[in-house]
């Protein structure tokens, strides 16, 4: 064999081996691939080797079909109150239909996240911000079903939003504050008034009770006389007259009287040594 036969063989077999690498492809499990010949759709590959024309057929997508989490905000958008909030959210969706998504829009990640955002800011301008706050499940619910209804025909299935947070101004963060602060203040003032009424109610029935029975008034006010003086300290008793009046006591010299001497008699016992 002559030189160049040599080399015509050579140059053979690095074309033969450079088309086999062009034609041999490898799919990763969670991906597929869009086969194009001559520029029209002839089908979806993989996973795993699949083998192709050169130059006559053309993969222009390689799509994954995890489940993908995008993130998106909405800044400075005003709610149904006109109060403007920052509000940032998750998407959790998934590619269903591989062909739709190739063929159908053009770039099928950046066209789901724009219609996430201009779906938020739509579902934050009918929202109050109390239902905002207090209702997320709600507020996801709903951007769910609105971003789902945008993509339909995509070939892509929304499975959940979550909204992360929601930022509002400053001073309107304080002037709620002090609104929580003062219900709070006029909740206890309630609870209280309520405890007055109640404590007075029962004053109301002692008093009907004690009115139709002197002996139990009688017992009221020897309880009342002996909590005063089973004190170490001196002590000032107050008695309203009628019950010193059952009680036998005279007047509140006598009531008085009584409890220095029983004082004076505890302390003497006190002061005596021990035998």
């Amino acid at each position: 064999m002559d030189a160049l036969t040599i080399i015509t063989i050579i140059l053979v077999l690095i074309i033969l081996i450079v088309l086999a690498a062009l034609s041999i492809r490898i799919v990763k499990q969670w991906e597929r691939v869009v086969v194009l010949y001559l520029g029209r759709f002839v089908g979806i590959r993989g996973p795993g080797l699949i083998v192709i024309i050169p130059f006559l057929n053309t993969i222009p997508y390689v799509i994954d079909t995890r489940v993908i989490t995008t993130s998106f905000n909405a800044e400075q958008t005003l709610t149904k109150d006109t109060v403007p909030v920052n509000v940032d959210a998750v998407l959790f969706w998934q590619v269903t239909d591989v062909q739709k998504a190739a063929l159908e829009v053009q770039n099928y990640k950046e066209s789901v996240l724009l219609a996430a955002q201009t779906a938020l800011r739509d579902v934050i301008g009918k929202t109050m911000l109390a239902d905002m706050l207090a209702g997320r499940e709600m507020i996801d619910n709903e951007l769910q079903k609105t971003i789902q209804r945008r993509i339909d025909g995509w070939g892509i299935n929304v499975l959940s939003v979550e909204i992360r947070d929601v930022e509002i101004p400053v001073n309107l963060q304080n002037a709620m504050s002090m609104q929580a602060q003062a219900d709070r203040e006029r909740q206890a003032r309630v609870i209280l008034g309520d405890s007055e009424r109640q404590i007075a109610k029962s004053f109301e029935e002692a008093a009907k009770t004690y009115a139709g029975n002197p002996t139990a008034l009688h017992l009221r006010g020897m309880n009342m006389l002996y909590e005063g003086l089973k004190t170490n300290n001196s002590v000032l008793i107050l008695v309203p007259s009628p019950v010193l009046n059952t009680m036998g006591l005279g007047d509140m010299t006598g009531v008085i009287a009584l409890g220095q001497n029983l004082k004076k008699a505890k302390e003497e016992s006190e002061s005596k040594p021990e035998e």
